[in-house]
């Protein structure tokens, strides 16, 4: 019988992905003529055998067990079997690695015809015994999600980086994984800390004494322009501060102005004005500079050596000393702007002095610009109240009479916790939760009033296990290793914590706990209805920065010598042209391709400069189009996802070619082999100074030709872009770019036009290899071989619709991996029933 079921699910997948294939066709007739050059034959278990007998096994056998893989024997009968080999055959086959250079390879058409049955016999088994893979009982919230946790229960955004260290990522994966987000002792207290820090600031709670928080300008940063768009029309540098007030009270805001080497405070040659405004309104307007009546000044000398009078020297030294005001201010969050109003003299698009980078550098004039260096909000003074706050109107769903009743005020605290509780929770909550708040409640009360019993219950409700934790319970009675379905419950949460790192709102909720997410109707609709919300923006921020690995460009440097035009706000520009680029696809639901395609990007003046673009001025970004072949279109022409695959002082078309191999064709090198050198630098040892030249050396030693034979070429195409992206001619050497290359298939492209239409001509790997790093990012787990059907099944069903975002998406949600998990032991449980936050 089973024999029975199995052979007709296979032949429904057969023809499934034939029909897939036809469609897909039809609607993408570029890449499917590109692709389909030589049609496939269909496959059987006899081609099959007689293909890898005659390619695979002379390594591959039981003798040798080269990569301890012996393929003659594996019984192909039975493939679903030993799903696990086959699935690696499979990645070979279709990265065209297998078999290595130098030796015979198959026709292409053999190529996807054999990967092709390896994966309908695969996928025909998984469609009768369906496996979710492996799943953990609870999985910590990372920096991220407990932020977006926090601000979502309680209307409070609060900056964690301070309070939290920063998450491991998991080789080349995501800082949500459950397999690096383990918990020490000092992390728990760190945990305490911001459980603490966090309920007082929500509640209102007045610190124990006034408190100063400073904030830095980064040194690097040219302060020319309007610096912020939260900053006022007309200004010039300065910062932008989202601050937390706690309470209604005052605060003193301190402003230090940036130096030079010689410790003279910048741009005092000449008179200045400085705001200083919250939320956009004037609080204090300095008049800073013009040392001119002070005394006699120093020569403006590039020395620095010779100093003017006493008078004018104190004054250079501790002009900004003034720079203070005290203000009253309401509790809750604000935007702190400081900067320079700008003269009319400074127009926009005028050549401006260019950066200094991160040093004082002795050719730094005192009549530079000034530049704000640092700002401190100090208080709060004559404290009035904790204020009327987001915050507190989220929490305080009522409140006791004055001189009510302990019942009376407990009643209300019941109220208050257990709606804040069942979110915080993702579930309902029962009287043993709202009992061990309650304590925790009356133990607060009795130290002080019905606020402070308020923020102590939610000082512990923050520490709980089950806020720290996303908790996935097996059925009672499940025996180990039993595929289930997850409860409607933790369905919910995986999907919210997929799309908004964050808790499920409370229209989730209900829908969960009504059981309506067992609807796949109103499955989809929660789905479209989250993807449609801002908070679907922790996409960009958490997944696509770090698959992208945009995550790196905070910590890339660059020489002033070799990249002067580099700067601080080159980088702001690049992080934030690929977050518009890719939130504007996501948001717009356009599909995957078009990452790679599109003819147009996000930029500012700053940007819009340094790519030479025309006609763009002012700090804002705006989305600007050009010719399809423009040096700009799609990702490959980020200038920070060029900036962030190169070395310091040049490019390197390796790491290039790894990174596209890796992130846009999901097909990664294997690591190089133990003791090969580095590529030695420009005429080093008799090295030729062409960087092209030095590969082709490298490439001789057979132990690196066949890694470096389908990477350097995607590399090559990339060398008119330097090393921070800018478009050049010449390399660093001074030689003329060669951007031609030839991938070992013998397809010969040239530049970045060239390189676009050839990864669209693999439009399909690169639709599974953002799906692959997608299913990864909403499982919080690395991919085995037992997810590959779910895959294959989302990208089947994905490419009639052209791979758009929502379908991607919808196909992750209705996947058996995202959807079910196996019963394990209850050793997890006991883990986190270990857990149980202390008492105070």
């Amino acid at each position: 019988m089973h024999a029975l079921v199995a052979a007709r699910a296979r032949s429904m997948v057969r023809i499934l992905v034939v029909l897939v294939g036809v469609l897909a066709a039809l609607g993408r007739p570029e890449i499917a003529v590109a692709q389909t050059s030589e049609p496939a034959e269909p496959a059987s278990a006899e081609s099959v055998r007689a293909t890898l007998d005659g390619f695979c096994v002379r390594c591959h056998n039981d003798r040798l067990r080269t990569a301890d893989l012996a393929l003659d024997a594996h019984d192909l009968a039975d493939v679903g079997a030993d799903a696990e080999t086959w699935e690696r055959v499979i990645l070979k086959l279709r990265a065209r690695t297998m078999p290595p250079a130098g030796n015979p390879r198959p026709a292409e058409n053999t190529y996807r015809a054999v990967a092709s049955w390896l994966e309908t016999e695969i996928d025909t088994v998984a469609m009768v015994s369906p496996d979710p893979g492996r799943g953990e009982s609870f999985h910590r919230l990372n920096r991220a999600e407990y932020h977006a946790a926090v601000r979502d229960l309680l209307a409070v955004d609060v900056d964690v980086a301070e309070l939290l260290p920063a998450d491991d990522t998991y080789e080349h994966g995501f800082d949500n994984n459950g397999d690096v987000l383990s918990i020490s002792p000092d992390l728990m207290a760190r945990y305490l800390s911001a459980a603490r820090r966090i309920s007082r600031l929500a509640v209102g709670i007045p610190p124990v004494g006034p408190a100063v928080a400073t904030y830095r300008v980064h040194p690097g940063l040219v302060q020319n322009d309007r610096q912020d768009e939260r900053l006022s029309f007309g200004s010039r540098g300065g910062i932008a501060i989202p601050h937390y007030f706690p309470v209604d009270g005052e605060y003193t805001i301190r402003i230090r102005l940036h130096r030079n080497f010689s410790d003279y405070i910048l741009g005092f040659a000449a008179p200045q004005e400085l705001d200083v405004r919250v939320d956009g309104a004037l609080v204090e307007r300095f008049e800073v500079g013009d040392a001119d009546a002070v005394g006699q000044m120093a020569p403006l000398s590039f020395s620095g050596n010779i100093a003017g009078d006493p008078d004018w020297e104190y004054y250079m030294n501790t002009g900004d000393s003034h720079l203070e005001v005290r203000f009253p201010a309401k509790a809750g969050q604000r935007t702190v702007g400081v900067s320079f109003v700008r003269r009319l003299s400074e127009l926009e698009g005028v050549l401006q002095p260019r950066n200094r980078g991160y040093g004082r550098f002795v050719d730094e004039r005192y009549d530079d610009h000034a530049a704000v260096e640092q700002v401190a909000i100090g208080g709060p003074y004559n404290v009035e109240g904790p204020g009327d706050t987001p915050s507190r109107r989220e929490i305080f769903a009522c409140r006791p009479a004055a001189g009510a009743a302990a019942d009376e005020e407990q009643a209300c605290a019941g109220r208050i916790l257990e709606k804040l509780a069942r979110r915080a929770y993702r579930r309902p909550v029962d009287d043993g939760d709202l009992d061990a708040l309650l304590d925790f409640f009356r133990t607060g009360r009795r130290d002080g009033g019905f606020d402070d019993g308020i923020q102590f219950a939610l000082e512990r409700m923050l520490v709980d296990p089950e806020f720290l934790f996303r908790i996935e319970r097996d059925p009672a009675g499940a025996a180990p290793g039993t595929p289930y379905r997850l409860a409607d419950l933790e369905l919910a949460s995986r999907l919210s914590f997929f799309l908004w790192s964050s808790i499920p709102d409370d229209e989730l909720l209900e829908a969960a706990a009504d059981g309506r997410l067992q609807d796949p109707a109103e499955l989809e609709r929660q789905t479209r209805r989250l993807l449609a919300d801002g908070r679907s923006r922790a996409l960009v921020d958490n997944f696509a920065s770090q698959w992208l690995r945009l995550r790196n460009l905070e910590s890339q440097e660059r020489e002033s010598a070799d990249y002067p035009e580099f700067d601080e706000n080159l980088r702001e520009a690049f992080r934030r042209e690929t977050e518009l680029f890719v939130d504007s696809n996501l948001r717009e639901d356009r599909s995957l391709l078009e990452l790679l395609s599109a003819n147009y990007t996000f930029v500012n003046e700053r940007l819009a400069r340094h790519y030479g673009i025309p006609g763009v001025y002012g700090d804002r970004f705006r989305r600007v189009t050009f010719d399809r072949d423009h040096p700009r279109g799609g990702l490959l022409g980020h200038g920070g996802l060029l900036m962030v695959t190169s070395y310091p002082n040049r490019t390197s078309p390796v790491v290039r070619g790894k990174w596209l191999l890796e992130t846009i064709l999901g097909a990664p090198p294997p690591e190089p082999p133990p003791n090969v050198p580095g590529l030695p630098d420009r005429g080093e040892g008799g090295e030729p100074a062409s960087v092209r030249d030095r590969l082709e050396r490298h490439r001789a030693n057979p132990a690196c030709a066949g890694c470096h034979a389908p990477m350097d070429p995607l590399g090559f195409a990339l060398e008119n872009y330097d090393a921070i992206g800018l478009w050049r001619a010449a390399s660093e050497a001074g030689r003329p770019i060669d951007a031609s290359a030839t991938m070992p298939s013998g397809e010969a492209f040239e530049g970045p036009a060239g390189l676009r239409r050839v990864l669209l001509s693999r439009g399909d790997d690169f639709a599974a290899a953002v799906t692959e790093k997608l299913l990864a990012y909403a499982l919080g787990r690395g991919l085995e071989y037992t997810d590959r059907p779910a895959v294959r099944r989302i990208l089947r069903d994905a490419a009639t619709d052209d791979y758009r975002w929502s379908s991607i998406v919808l196909g992750i949600v209705e996947s058996t991996p995202f959807q079910w998990r196996r019963a394990r032991s209850d050793e997890s449980e006991l883990v986190a029933g270990s857990l149980d936050p202390p008492g105070r």
